[in-house]
């Protein structure tokens, strides 16, 4: 089985019909032709990824480690025969709202950033494509040279037939961020969950990299995280993942193999459900 040593294979017993109690029947193989114990948990998810994410060690764009890093994470949960799309910010070449800060016209500074999740998506698509996940990069801004327009339809399709496709171009409107335009098209999608890949592992009541003593929670629900203002996601984020009952998943994107552990139920994560 794929060089797989039997004694990870574990099998769960079943009575079968007409034999004895002791009877076994091993659950169905998922494409990778391992057979696995038991059933994932999600068939479909969305993955959020700050622009922040990207630069690593840097003060600014991109780091090619960490990209090649994150794609291997993509690439190892599509080969549990998930269903991935991605979401990716901008933070790291351009932010909109800091744009608006600055003096710019803030509709003009949002149009910037979009441009700059472009850059992104694109970066990230070209990962996944060294190590051979086929991925298409579908944006809300018409750019038919370098990526296809938004369709819905025809994103569920490519997702169907095994591709990656990474939302680019936020929600295409000013004002929204892209985490909105995350739990947008997890929505549309009919995405299982949503995840966000963050710098720590999970949601604290503070920053824990500035205050030790901050409380990390294992669970959370919607209004749990609105009437705290944590700062899991902005409050339409959230509102749009309560009104479609979509879990919010928050781990440590630089942690090797994160990705995949959550999808297995593994590691270190914060949920936020509807409670």
């Amino acid at each position: 089985m794929s060089g797989v040593p039997a004694a990870r294979c574990r099998v769960t017993p079943v009575a079968l019909r007409g034999q004895g109690a002791g009877a076994y029947v091993p659950p169905p193989p998922n494409h990778t032709g391992v057979t696995v114990s038991e059933p994932l948990r999600y068939k479909r998810v969305l993955l959020k990824v700050s622009g922040e994410a990207l630069m690593g060690h840097r003060d600014y764009g991109l780091d090619n480690a960490t990209i090649k890093a994150i794609a291997a994470d993509v690439q190892a949960v599509t080969a549990l025969g998930v269903q991935v799309c991605l979401v990716i910010g901008g933070g790291n070449i351009f932010r909109g709202i800091s744009g608006a800060a600055s003096g710019m016209d803030r509709a003009q500074a949002d149009y910037m950033g979009m441009l700059a999740t472009i850059m992104n998506a694109l970066a990230m698509q070209n990962a996944l494509e060294k190590v051979g996940v086929p991925t298409r990069v579908q944006s809300a801004i018409t750019m038919e040279s370098v990526c296809e327009p938004y369709i819905r339809r025809r994103a569920i399709r490519h997702m169907e037939k095994g591709r990656v496709v990474i939302f680019a171009a936020g929600t295409g409107n000013p004002f929204f961020t892209t985490d909105t335009a995350a739990a947008l098209r997890a929505a549309e999608m009919a995405c299982d969950a949503m995840l966000k890949g963050t710098q720590v592992d999970g949601v604290y009541s503070a920053d824990p990299r500035k205050n030790p003593k901050a409380e990390r929670y294992v669970t959370l629900s919607y209004l749990d995280v609105l009437a705290r203002d944590l700062q899991v996601m902005d409050a339409a984020a959230i509102s749009l993942a309560r009104e479609n009952k979509l879990p919010i998943i928050v781990f440590n994107i630089h942690e090797e193999g994160a990705f995949t552990s959550v999808m297995k139920g593994e590691g270190r994560f914060t949920t936020v459900i509807e409670q």
